[in-house]
């Protein structure tokens, strides 16, 4: 995919200068070839830090080998001064994991004291203030330490891609449609850039994209997509239109950052003047990477592009929309799948999910709109039944007082036919109910939520600690009541 960063991490081994060097050295070596055997290439970086002076060396060596991620690997004991200078100097996001001793056999001169270490490392790291990635259990063997690693890459993916973001909006947010607040102090302290700009600077830039020769072609391009789902014909030359001048606007807006995502306008004015809906090119984007968020909902955007992100695969955004009618739940759910009626949900947005992601799809208008106006007017969005399989629910948002909250929530999109229009699907997460009145309700979340179609939520929950957020809901087994929650009415 395009639009996401490369994650090159390096490894440097931290030494107590009362430990032999050699022991971190040695298991440094361990780590580095288990994980280049599993995972692929990592930098070994030459310099083991014992002292102050060693640091500057360290950083220059990763930055000629051009890593933008950092584990800091106690082989033994380890300097804390020294290895959270490292830390608090390398521009890019860093890891801390620790030794696990090797063997009965080798307990006097063998002995690296890691499992100590990692405690004076993470201390000092608060007092610092500075931020790291420390796994659940951050020691281990060379094999486990490498698993460790590949852990810390979607995290380190998305720390990196955050620094380097702009969001772009246009309109804003449509009327009644409070839900989608967005104060825009917590996108700069996450590093991230946002240009807000008119739905006319956008209307102007589409009506210089009348006749753009590369019309014909980002038509053909559609209808291959679309293929026999093409039902709708006439109004792709507008939406090439439409998908050419967001594509140009991102190439000549973006600036010095290196990747974007949209938060769009789509009503009510929008089908009015443009004469059609943008759902289904909004899809195309975020199929390419580029996620576009509906009703100029900008953390939604800011959440899509997180999921992209971690999961390295395309993403869509849905309302946490209807619940699914009792007759259709007994009929198609239960007894075949390990859920109650409260745990599922139908998730729905009027087409902006990626054909890629829809078990079948047509070309349709936007039936909800198409109630009050033309119907010629409301074409260009895609529908279909979402695909069945693993997914994770999330979003991150500000507060109206500009506090970071974030959720994540595991579970499925269940094989069963929605029987209903725009893109959707029949969702099952764990103790849903639950989670939807103390989390979602409680903490007053907008109806909007992020999808990955992948178990993401570890990832997902690291980055969010990464970043900083320390409000993070989840769906919560029973025997974890939630605060708040009435003991009685269960």
């Amino acid at each position: 995919m395009q639009n996401i960063p490369e994650v090159k991490v390096g490894i440097v081994a931290v030494s107590r200068d009362c430990f032999p060097m050699s022991l971190s050295v040695g298991r440094r070596k361990a780590v580095v070839e288990a994980y280049r055997k599993k995972y692929g290439e990592i930098i070994e970086c030459g310099v083991c830090i014992e002292k102050e002076t060693d640091v500057r060396r360290a950083l220059d060596e990763l930055k000629t080998c051009g890593a933008n991620a950092l584990v800091v690997y106690l082989g033994n004991f380890g300097p804390e001064t020294s290895e959270t200078l490292l830390a608090k100097e390398f521009d890019g996001p860093v890891m801390f994991a620790a030794a696990a001793e090797e063997t009965g056999d080798d307990l006097i001169d063998g002995r690296g004291d890691a499992y100590c270490g990692m405690l004076n490392a993470s201390y000092n790291l608060a007092l610092r203030g500075i931020r790291a990635y420390i796994p659940e259990y951050p020691v281990g063997t060379a094999e486990e330490v490498a698993d460790m690693i590949a852990d810390f890459l979607p995290v380190a993916r998305g720390v990196i891609a955050l620094k380097n973001l702009k969001i772009i909006s246009f309109g804003p947010r449509p009327q009644d449609f409070l839900a989608c607040n967005a104060p825009i102090k917590r996108l700069y302290d996450l590093g991230v850039e946002i240009e807000e700009n008119s739905e006319l600077d956008l209307f102007e830039a589409f009506n210089k994209h009348e006749n753009d020769p590369r019309i014909p072609e980002t038509v053909k391009s559609m209808e291959e997509d679309l293929k026999s789902g093409n039902k709708k014909p006439q109004i792709l030359p507008k939406l090439a239109q439409y998908e050419l001048t967001l594509l140009d606007w991102i190439r000549d807006h973006k600036g010095e950052r290196q990747y974007v995502a949209i938060a769009g306008k789509c009503w009510p004015a929008f089908q009015t003047q443009f004469h059609f809906v943008p759902c289904y090119v909004n899809s195309r984007l975020t199929a390419m990477g580029i996620p576009v968020s509906c009703e100029v909902d900008i953390y939604g955007a800011l959440s899509e592009f997180i999921g992209t992100v971690v999961s390295q695969d395309v993403v869509t955004l849905l309302d946490i929309n209807n619940t699914v009618p009792k007759d259709l739940y007994t009929s198609q759910i239960q007894g075949r799948f390990p859920y109650d009626i409260k745990d599922t949900f139908m998730g729905f947005h009027c087409g902006n999910t990626a054909s890629c992601k829809l078990s079948f799809y047509e070309m349709r208008n936007q039936r909800i709109m198409a109630r009050t106006l033309p119907e010629e007017y409301t074409n260009g969005t895609i529908e279909g039944d979402l695909v069945p399989g693993p997914v994770t629910f999330y979003r991150l948002q500000s507060t109206a007082d500009a506090k970071l909250r974030a959720y994540v929530a595991e579970g499925e999109i269940l094989p069963v036919a929605t029987r209903s229009f725009g893109g959707i699907g029949i969702f099952a997460i764990p103790e849903m109910g639950r989670f939807y009145r103390h989390v979602l309700v409680e903490k007053n979340y907008p109806h909007h939520g992020a999808v990955t179609f992948a178990h993401n939520g570890k990832a997902l929950f690291d980055l969010f600690k990464y970043l900083g957020v320390d409000d993070i809901g989840y769906n919560q087994p029973k025997s974890l009541p939630y605060p708040g929650e009435n003991p009685f009415s269960r």
